[in-house]
């Protein structure tokens, strides 16, 4: 992995990526008008571009389609609670006020997001993410990304990003430790459909759900563990959940109440 500018660049972006050179411990490398491509090519490495108002992460491979963080759903989520309608993620993982929230399989935070905002600043979400460069990305991105929504840049704001596997997490904690531990590894069935999902999907580690990770989960929690997954999946009745069904949709949640 290295870090260049976007095409048209200045000052303050070279400043900006070579920060993020440094911060992550890789190297800078100006762009002098070469295209992503050939870039990546002489590298023979993925890239994060900084540009004027957001990261962009290139894979070497695929890099008409890069990466970069957008709160996805979590919009039109937010304002629909804010009218107090029903949201399936808050239903199925019995959020309120000032309660925690562990996600164990972060992506684009969107869930995340949502869980901040209804838990509110009395409240904590934490986000595991495994891959380093996805979890930077992110992390940058729900600090500064502009919603124009208040409520939601607040809610950005207070998600805790940490780069770890969820396992090694877990097995780090006491027990009942957060109020919900969420799972999400959605991978097996596609519905990716957006271009910037796709690169989510090229860039995630595809670990699939353990034992150990659920049994874990199930002793750090102190009121629920929850799974979404594809409708397809067999991961609901291969580990136990309860499940919710959802005759509209491609995915279902399901939960184990302690």
């Amino acid at each position: 992995m290295f870090v260049t500018t976007a095409g048209r660049t200045n000052q303050e972006m070279i400043e900006a990526a070579k920060n993020v050179a440094l911060e992550l411990g890789i190297e800078y490398i100006p762009r002098q008008k070469r295209s992503i491509n050939d870039l990546t090519n002489e590298q023979s490495s993925d890239c994060i571009v900084a540009g004027k108002e957001r990261l962009e992460l290139f894979r070497k491979e695929n890099g008409s389609f890069p990466f970069f963080f957008h709160p996805n759903s979590a919009m039109f989520r937010i304002k629909r609670l804010q009218m107090n309608e029903h949201d399936p993620f808050v239903e199925a993982t019995g959020l309120q006020k000032g309660m925690s929230l562990l996600d164990c399989t972060l992506g684009l935070a969107s869930d995340a997001i949502v869980a901040s905002f209804v838990i509110g600043p009395e409240g904590k979400v934490t986000g595991i993410e495994a891959q380093k460069y996805l979890s930077y990305v992110v992390k940058q991105g729900l600090r500064t990304w502009d919603s124009n929504l208040t409520a939601m840049n607040d809610a950005m704001q207070r998600v805790e990003v940490l780069h770890d596997k969820s396992l090694t997490f877990l097995k780090s904690l006491p027990d009942e430790s957060y109020d919900c531990v969420y799972f999400d590894p959605m991978f097996d069935e596609s519905i990716l459909e957006s271009d910037g999902i796709k690169a989510l999907g090229q860039l995630a580690l595809h670990d699939d759900l353990s034992e150990e990770s659920v049994r874990e989960a199930l002793r750090v929690a102190r009121s629920r563990v929850v799974l979404k997954d594809h409708y397809k999946s067999t991961r609901f009745e291969r580990f136990g959940f309860k499940t919710i069904r959802r005759k509209t949709s491609k995915f279902h949640f399901g939960f184990f109440e302690k």
